[in-house]
């Protein structure tokens, strides 16, 4: 992936405010009511049924490996160093994960409180992680000789969790991709003028060909992750969107494949949800006036694939932080891990996971199935709610007490989640006076919770509250 610079940037770095806001040019008009009428049919199917598992888990894994992960510096080494097909061989050629252990993953995304894994299944260089009958750059070309795909899908459903599959719109290996601004070879003049034939419609009968594969082959498919569109992207030539993809016809045959399947936005036409990358919204996501599914997809240290030399690694602190402002506005938070060449997640990413499983495991109550609040929280803290249980998530420790406006009178009970001990509420007498060691009224509507001096163990502590009907 690249640098991110600002709000609404794809996991490569295109921007896709302009896809939540699309400029009413003569050329996306039309395209803007064909999706339209898209999103208004897919709102027809039953997305509560289909899709409520989505809301209900909050937190999935991504998983980004391929033959990036031996370069281990970056999983956009291909295009960052102009690497040519005959550069990137070596990569192909040496590809055997002997200690690849897709059970392994499936454990530490469950014993972190994830509810689902999504896995790379080709990303832009082109290298595929099952045996595609349309293609010899695989994994079983490779030394290791196996698909990669079977035993991930088998893995990931043993732990109960959903599966979900990656799979790049772009292809720098395919001999019919145009080059674009993106492409390795994209400063390389004898390349561009021998490519310059390319047919990106016999591309997309390619991409359209294996994400059925992908659909058939595997039972079913709960998630789908494509990425990504750059059509009209400032600065860029040969952008590519929803015509080159023929992306109205390839959602129609997913979802004739997998029904149930839950797709993302990054088709240039609309999805199920919407995927703001590398930064946490100020609120809710919104598109055309109406808010709408979302889910941040965050790393732990900046890079996707593995990045031996990156060591600017998110504490597990800001990341269960992340999770809660996600959830409290409304959206997911898929949190990548990047194996290495030899298919291990690194002790790093492994401790990181396990330490916001230790939070989880006290505190997902707080998580699961919640989703904002209609009451407005005190500042360094967060509101989630599901029913009658309203979660106050202190990211920063107060003395003796915190204030809730429009509480008072609204909650019958309160206590910590994490071991369900009683915090004592009450509401100040609006006439009181402050004085020497008497804390003086707020406000008739505010309760006043009684906390301990001490902060309680753990990366964000949570008080449960329990609303009168």
């Amino acid at each position: 992936m690249e640098p991110h610079h600002g709000r609404g940037r794809d996991l490569h770095g295109a921007d896709h405010g302009a896809a939540h806001h699309p400029a009413e040019t003569s050329r996306t008009r039309d395209r803007d009511q064909r999706s339209r009428r898209t999103l208004n049919h897919s709102k027809k199917r039953d997305i509560v049924q289909h899709h409520a598992w989505f809301a209900e888990s909050r937190f999935g894994m991504f998983v980004h490996w391929g033959l990036y992960s031996l370069a281990a510096r970056h999983e956009w080494v291909k295009n960052r160093e102009r690497l040519t097909d005959e550069d990137y061989q070596r990569y192909f050629d040496h590809f055997d994960p002997d200690l690849y252990d897709p059970a392994q993953w499936a454990r530490l995304a469950k014993e972190a409180g994830m509810r689902y894994v999504v896995l790379t299944t080709k990303h832009h260089d082109g290298f595929c992680l099952w045996d595609s009958a349309q293609t010899d750059y695989k994994a079983t070309r490779t030394p290791w000789g196996k698909d990669l795909i079977a035993p991930f899908v088998e893995a990931v459903r043993a732990e109960g969790l959903k599966v979900g599959f990656y799979h790049s719109l772009i292809d720098w290996h395919h001999p019919e991709f145009p080059v674009d601004s993106l492409h390795p070879q994209r400063d390389d003049e004898a390349f561009k003028a021998a490519a310059a034939g390319r047919d990106v419609s016999k591309y997309a009968d390619y991409l359209h060909a294996q994400v059925r594969e992908l659909l058939t082959d595997y039972g079913r498919i709960d998630y789908l992750f494509f990425d990504f569109s750059y059509r009209g992207r400032p600065g860029n030539w040969g952008g590519k969107g929803a015509d080159d993809w023929r992306s109205d016809e390839l959602l129609a045959m997913v979802r004739e494949l997998q029904p149930e399947v839950i797709v993302n936005d990054r088709l240039d036409i609309p999805g199920d949800f919407v995927t703001p990358e590398q930064y946490q919204p100020a609120g809710p996501m919104v598109v055309d006036g109406r808010e709408v599914p979302w889910e941040a997809c965050q790393t732990l240290n900046g890079s996707w694939g593995y990045d031996r030399d990156n060591l600017d690694y998110k504490s597990p602190d800001l990341l269960v932080r992340m999770l809660v402002d996600s959830v409290a506005k409304g959206g997911n938070l898929l949190l990548n891990v990047g194996p290495d060449g030899r298919g291990q997640i690194d002790p790093r990413a492994r401790g990181t996971l396990a330490d916001i499983g230790d939070w989880m495991r006290l505190n997902s109550r707080s998580i699961y199935g919640c989703g904002p609040s209609g009451f407005t929280a005190p500042p360094d803290c967060r509101y989630t709610q599901r029913g009658n249980r309203l979660y106050l998530h202190l990211f920063a420790w107060p003395f003796g007490h915190i204030h809730l406006p429009g509480l008072a009178g609204r909650v019958e009970y309160a206590q910590f989640l994490h071991d369900a001990s009683e915090i004592r509420t009450r509401v100040i007498d609006p006439g009181q006076q402050a004085g020497l060691t008497t804390m003086g009224a707020v406000s008739p509507d505010v309760l006043t919770l009684d906390l301990p001096v001490q902060r309680p163990d753990g990366a964000v502590p949570v008080v449960e509250l329990f609303l009168t009907e």
